[in-house]
């Protein structure tokens, strides 16, 4: 693709699977560039990504300025720089409303299913592949659970999360969701965190950025 945008990211990856919604959502071209996270030992760890983010995470946006990391801090770059189609509310109590739940999927629940620390319960602690879905599975419900009331009890609830347009609440809550069934994580005691996931894959937006549509899926 002929942009300067370049995404460094990996088709499963949630944290990757939300940047691409925003880009996508604001019709902002990029440049696919796939980091496969398993395949000899993780690209990740070589020394080209590494020049690029020293933590050894994705996704990496180079956006023509500079190189920026962290999922969050991307959609906020994004949502500054490319103010069209906005992910943030206009109202500051809306805007911390998004940012609230955004944080929440983003801060508190992916980082506990993410694949270094899936790799460190089995490889250093030596936990089963049982035990290790149970870790799963304790962690998602926690978080869904709360979510699903909170959301459901806002009477900022729209369409999405907060109001009748997709933000960046939305953005995170969708591969969470994925990312839950991935593991075989039961969804059904959300219905409104499921109803909104179904209106957000209405979206082009949404579908384009589905894991199974990138470049790198397997």
């Amino acid at each position: 693709m002929n942009t300067e945008r370049i995404l460094y990211n990996y088709f499963r990856s949630s944290s990757s699977y939300r940047v691409r919604i925003a880009l996508n959502l604001k019709g902002l071209p990029f440049d696919y560039r796939a980091v496969h996270l398993n395949r000899n030992g993780g690209e990740q760890f070589g020394a080209d990504f590494q020049a690029l983010n020293p933590q050894s995470l994705v996704p990496v946006l180079d956006d023509g300025s500079g190189l920026i990391s962290q999922s969050l801090a991307i959609l906020e770059y994004l949502e500054e720089r490319y103010p069209q189609e906005p992910l943030l509310p206009s109202d500051a109590a809306r805007r911390a409303y998004v940012r609230q739940v955004a944080a929440t999927i983003a801060c508190e629940m992916h980082p506990l299913n993410n694949l270094r620390v899936l790799k460190y319960l089995t490889g250093v602690l030596g936990v089963s592949e049982e035990q290790k879905k149970g870790w799963i599975h304790h962690w998602n419900r926690l978080g869904l659970q709360g979510l699903e009331i909170q959301i459901s009890s806002s009477p900022l609830r729209g369409r999405f999360i907060c109001g009748d347009l997709p933000s960046l609440a939305d953005c995170c809550l969708v591969p969470q969701l994925f990312n839950a069934q991935r593991f075989d994580v039961d969804l059904e005691p959300y219905p409104e965190l499921r109803a909104i996931a179904a209106e957000c894959e209405k979206l082009p937006a949404f579908s384009a950025a589905h894991p199974s549509r990138q470049p790198d899926s397997e």
